[in-house]
């Protein structure tokens, strides 16, 4: 699994929150995936999922949800754990 936290840079509050707990919810789950961060802005992120709404989460691709931040309780139920 890869999942990608979409933020600004330097990193606003919500983007470092939503890093961490996306960092907590794998380990609570044992779930193994790579996590990265990425721009907001970068030309990459742009041609892959048009604008977003700073903190963003990707998984495999794909924008689950944008403009939030998740709690560690909540994305271990959306990344399939039993943490």
């Amino acid at each position: 699994m890869e999942i990608e936290v979409i933020g600004l840079e330097p990193p606003c509050r919500g983007c470092t929150q939503l890093l961490n707990n996306v960092k907590e919810a794998l380990a609570l789950s044992k779930i193994d995936a790579s996590v990265v961060k990425k721009w907001t802005l970068s030309q990459e992120v742009r041609d892959k999922y048009g604008l977003l709404l700073s903190p963003a989460l990707a998984v495999d691709g794909m924008v689950v949800f944008q403009g939030k931040v998740f709690s560690v309780e909540k994305l271990v139920s959306l990344l399939g754990g039993t943490g």
